[in-house]
């Protein structure tokens, strides 16, 4: 046994994770801090990466709007590994994990045993940006506006036609296929959200296990073992009912074991951070497993023993306010979402609320929850006199106004285009003086409320979904928008 055996063994994989999430912050590009980069972004740092001879880096293809679409490879052991992600060009978090990966292997420290492994015995082929025309746009679909991952078939896209052409000619063992998945899931019914999801995915109706789906499983096994010491309860298993038309049920089918990365939420996560994070210690994890064959000690019951995820989460959750409504006094929570919508700077983004669910959400949770208890839900009051312009709108005015249960201003001068106007600069919602809103509590609408006590007076302001304690300071992430 060589020494490098040696220490593999003495080196599960939760041991790995540990180890790769404690020192993440030596790997991490620091080019990528936020979820909305671009292909420009990431192009200056696969050319750089061209300039080590550890990696060959090329032009496998181009996107439909003439985008190069890169491949890396690394390592020269016998398995062959496939890595792709931002298949939909919104869901960016693994992306990033992969260039601190590649930030990884070029370095030498202690965890060199770990690296001559994975290098030694597996051949890692890695497409970091597959819809680069999506992501440009910050959208899940591709120029065509078709979603990658339900073109496996008729394989109309060059970007879909480019991946099956590369799982064919590589014809890996195992393929890592990386997404984000909504935040709103969490890890079965309890209040946690499902930061990172996997799954096995069926290759028929049938959801049969035969022996290359059956690796996927075991190696997923040993990856919820390791995540489960850094994010204990924040794990789940994506749905696999099959899906005909979609990459990873078909790659399963074509006799790769794929294994699906969800990256889902976290609390006070926005940019994805620290779930980014948890995708480099998952995926070196898993790299460690398949490098040393160490996925077969993993019991294949366990895959199913991953509770399932289920769509529970609210990002603010009022319980147990009353409310007139129509001469009825009755007792109901509100379930509010907050939308992030582009901003019309063209960077970054701003967020919309919206009331989901009203009535009894018991067995929901919020990211944010408030118990209303005792309180009274009473709708946002529009200030009667106008303001000249938004410029007149302070911070110290708005405070004032929200105390007195105001949510919204009317201004008399908006600019000839309200979308220049950028609503995170925004204390309070404003619309025209001529405007009429009504911020009564329904569905589908706007979240602009106050919870007052049973003396009448305020304790919450609720603007544009985001909660404000009067008691307290105002909070960070607290915005209004132009009605």
């Amino acid at each position: 046994m060589s020494l490098l055996q040696a220490q593999a063994q003495t080196r599960p994989a939760t041991n790995v994770a540990q180890q790769a999430f404690a020192q993440h912050a030596t790997y991490q590009e620091p080019t990528l801090q936020h979820r909305r980069f671009k292909h420009q972004d990431i192009v200056p740092l696969l050319e750089q990466l061209h300039q080590n001879p550890m990696f060959e880096v090329q032009v496998a293809g181009k996107s439909v709007e003439q985008r190069d679409i890169y491949l890396v490879k690394a390592g020269t052991g016998k398995t062959r590994v496939m890595l792709w992600s931002q298949m939909h060009g919104d869901e960016p978090t693994a992306t990033m994990a992969l260039f601190d990966l590649f930030n990884f292997l070029q370095q030498s420290d202690e965890l060199n045993p770990l690296r001559q492994q994975i290098l030694e015995n597996t051949t890692l082929y890695f497409v970091p940006m597959l819809n680069p025309d999506g992501a440009q746009k910050y959208k899940r679909h591709n120029a065509l506006e078709i979603d990658l991952n339900r073109d496996a078939l008729r394989l109309q896209s060059p970007e879909a036609r480019l991946l099956k052409s590369l799982r064919d000619s590589l014809d890996p063992e195992f393929g890592f296929n990386l997404h984000d998945q909504s935040r709103y899931y969490t890890a079965g019914n309890g209040p946690k959200p499902a930061t990172i999801s996997f799954l096995a995915p069926a290759f028929d109706q049938a959801q049969t296990v035969n022996h290359v789906r059956e690796r996927a499983m075991r190696t997923i096994v040993g990856m919820n073992e390791a995540l489960q010491q850094l994010v204990p309860g924040h794990v789940a298993k994506y749905s696999d009912e099959f899906e005909p038309r979609a990459f990873g049920d078909n790659i399963q089918k074509w006799g790769t074991s794929v294994i699906l990365i969800e990256s889902g939420g976290y609390p006070n996560d926005t940019e994805k951070q620290h779930i980014r994070r948890l995708n480099f210690a998952s995926i070196l994890s898993a790299l460690h497993l398949i490098s040393d064959n160490g996925y077969t000690k993993y019991d294949l019951e366990d895959y199913y023993k991953i509770p399932q995820n289920e769509r529970n989460l609210y990002d603010l959750l009022l319980r147990n306010v009353r409310y007139t409504m129509s001469g009825h006094d009755v007792l109901l929570d509100v379930g509010i979402f907050r939308e992030e919508v582009d901003a019309p700077t063209g960077k970054g983004f701003y967020h919309q609320s919206t009331v989901d669910q009203i009535g009894d959400l018991s067995v929901f949770h919020g990211y944010e929850e408030v118990d209303g208890a005792g309180l009274t839900l009473v709708a946002g009051k529009v200030y009667e006199k106008p303001f000249k312009s938004i410029n007149e709108l302070n911070q110290r005015r708005a405070r004032r106004l929200l105390a007195k249960g105001y949510t919204t201003v009317q201004v008399e001068a908006l600019p000839d285009d309200p979308e220049r106007i950028n609503p995170l600069e925004l204390p309070l919602n404003v619309v025209s003086a001529s405007g009429q809103v009504s911020h009564d509590l329904n569905l589908n609408s706007g979240a602009n409320f106050i919870l007052t006590d049973q003396k009448g007076k305020l304790r919450y302001a609720i603007l544009n979904g985001f909660v404000y304690d009067v008691r307290g300071d105002r909070p960070e992430l607290f915005h209004g928008v132009v009605l």
